[in-house]
């Protein structure tokens, strides 16, 4: 049975996790979302931002008796340890679009869990916003964008998948992917419309400049 969600937005809502974020991160995205959400340690950046968030959600193992104190009002313990923390949140809040923070530094086994939810998840539209970069999973079907000359673009499979990619420099067509298998990374765009096709699991991941183009990329149909 799904959560019931304890946030609730018909706009953007924003993730921040506990993991090392550039100073810059969180103000990238304040003209993008109304609402925040701490997980678990992740409060303690939106503490330091001065940022009140809708909830803090996760098992609470890692906030700071600070922020733990001040945000109070907006604890919300998870007990259980089948799930990690961003799974917790992700699960337990309603939006359009979810944008994460604080999820792609640190810890390399807490990055791949996130991408592990992010393949089981692929019906929401999340996205994954650090210092340099913006990453999502290509909803399934066709997504086109347009992107200037020489714009970086990866595609890399978090599962079995089969795509056609095109408008780039090193295009393919009904080419299977997996994770151990065939990738592309660091293509270029061509300049112009951008194609993805594609029937599993695939992140795209382009320039954090992008950000408002990834969003709507991202957006599955209703």
């Amino acid at each position: 049975m799904p959560n019931k969600p304890i946030v609730s937005s018909d706009t953007a809502i924003c993730l921040v996790g506990g993991a090392p974020i550039a100073e810059d991160t969180i103000a990238a995205v304040f003209t993008f979302v109304n609402s925040y959400v701490g997980v678990d340690g992740g409060a303690d950046h939106l503490l330091a931002a001065d940022v009140t968030p809708a909830a803090v959600i996760g098992d609470l193992d890692s906030l700071s008796d600070k922020a733990r104190a001040t945000f109070a009002r907006q604890l919300n313990h998870i007990a259980e340890q089948s799930t990690t923390d961003f799974e917790k949140a992700l699960s337990r809040v309603s939006a359009p679009v979810v944008l994460g923070v604080g999820f792609t530094g640190g810890r390399l086994d807490h990055a791949l869990s996130v991408l592990n939810v992010l393949a089981r998840y692929v019906e929401q539209a999340v996205l994954l916003v650090d210092a340099h970069e913006v990453s999502f999973v290509a909803p399934v079907g066709r997504v086109a964008f347009t992107l200037t000359r020489g714009t970086r673009i990866s595609l890399m499979p978090l599962g079995h998948a089969t795509v056609t990619f095109s408008g780039v420099r090193w295009p393919f067509s009904q080419t299977r992917m997996t994770p151990d298998g065939f990738t592309s990374p660091s293509n270029e765009a061509l300049g112009g419309a951008v194609t993805v096709e594609t029937d599993g699991p695939v992140l795209v991941t382009l320039p954090r400049a992008h950000l408002a183009l990834a969003m709507k990329a991202a957006v599955r149909a209703e």
